[in-house]
């Protein structure tokens, strides 16, 4: 039975090029120099920004030592005597702003399937991608190219729940894409919204509070806590029950993290309007007064 071109295992292109198969691992006489304006950027390149400090930081070094590594490229499918790039795009950039003319690089005709592998693999491996271009490129490889998520995670050196998890922020709704990408929330965050009844709200505000990754997964968990609360009363007396203010699972949720970072109980009471209120650290112990006071002085002393 001839084997399914679709179902071969993940990473034989990037195989093929450290020659870990039959395929010869490429000697000196296989890098050659190119002109720069005839080589193309990859189709299937998942790394889309590119920081503008450390492309300038390379194209100073480039300038300075030129290119210590060649870049991969592939024979441009429509293009005869051009090329395509399939790994080094950062380094084909800064060649551009240093101003060279020509670049070494290695030719390897990649199937279109093995190209994005490699892009991937290569981005991926050296944390080069944002995490919602790690996404999209899981999320290519498995609807275009019918790999599995247990494909990628042997292929990547990732756990399946990595993959998994990483596939899923591309559920979030746009604005939290935009917070991520801005830099606002980071990937751990995201993760969390992703249980969220509300995540944009909570994205919101964690960015705008800077709230650690366990905050915001207590913020969660007060979500869903709160919704079986109103649930459970509706329940019992959905003509009496009086409706929920979802304040109030924030708050218990703030309750909770002050009591984390404390070591100690914390209660925070609003008053009607709910605009002011107080806070109360309870303490057993002078000790545990004096450690509070001497946290809180360290703070007013660092501001």
């Amino acid at each position: 039975m001839s084997e399914d071109p679709k179902r071969r295992g993940l990473g034989r292109g990037l195989s093929a090029l450290l020659g870990e198969e039959e395929t010869p691992a490429p000697g000196p006489a296989s890098v050659r120099q190119v002109p720069i304006e005839r080589i193309h950027p990859g189709r299937f390149q998942p790394r889309r920004k590119f920081d503008e400090e450390s492309m300038q930081a390379l194209a100073d070094s480039i300038a300075a030592q030129g290119i210590l590594q060649p870049l991969l490229v592939r024979h441009h499918p429509n293009r005869p005597e051009e090329y395509e790039l399939l790994a080094g795009e950062r380094r084909w950039r800064a060649a551009q702003r240093a101003r060279l003319h020509e670049v070494p690089v290695m030719v390897r005709d990649l199937a279109d399937r093995e190209a994005l592998e490699v892009a991937l693999v290569e981005n991926v491996q050296r944390q080069d991608l944002s995490a919602l271009e790690e996404a999209a490129g899981y999320q290519r490889l498995i609807k275009e190219f019918g790999h599995t998520q247990e494909d990628l995670a042997r292929a990547v050196g990732k756990s399946r729940s990595h993959i998994a998890n990483t596939i899923r922020l591309l559920s979030l709704p746009d604005e939290v894409h935009e917070l991520l990408e801005a830099g606002r929330i980071a990937a751990g965050h995201a993760r969390a919204l992703l249980g969220a009844l509300d995540p944009i709200k909570l994205a919101r505000d964690a960015a705008r509070f800077e709230f650690s990754v366990r905050q915001v997964e207590h913020l969660v968990q007060a979500q869903h806590e709160f919704a079986a609360a109103k649930e459970k009363a509706n329940a019992l007396s959905p003509s009496a029950a009086a409706p929920l203010d979802p304040a109030d699972a924030n708050i218990a949720a703030m309750e909770k993290d002050l009591s984390l970072i404390l070591g100690l109980p914390v209660e925070i009471e609003l008053d009607a309007n709910g605009r002011s209120g107080s806070i109360t650290i309870r303490f057993s112990e002078l000790d545990q007064f004096d450690e509070i006071s001497q946290r809180l002085m360290q703070k007013v002393r660092r501001q």
